[in-house]
């Protein structure tokens, strides 16, 4: 995609698109290369992943332990529910 497809997407001017795009490009989140008098942008899966892994690995198994502590509540609950029933 070049920059102004991109920038057609956006309620902003080209040159903001082209300032956040240089910060992305900072961070290695985006590849860019020129081609003739485009500049084409490829986003880099690799930090993209590496980041997403770290941060479902870091939250994965608190929200695991959690799940399965809400379920343990909602049967006892359920439980009770039945037992008053009855």
């Amino acid at each position: 995609m070049t920059v102004g497809e991109l920038a057609a997407h956006f309620d902003v001017s080209r040159i903001a698109i082209m300032n956040h795009l240089a910060v992305l490009e900072k961070a290695g989140l985006i590849l860019s290369e020129k081609d003739g008098r485009t500049r084409r942008l490829m986003l880099n899966v690799m930090p993209i992943a590496e980041i997403h892994a770290r941060w479902t690995d870091a939250y994965s198994a608190y929200w695991s332990d959690r799940s399965l502590v809400i379920k343990q509540v909602a049967e006892a609950a359920a439980r009770t529910t039945k037992e008053l029933k009855e």
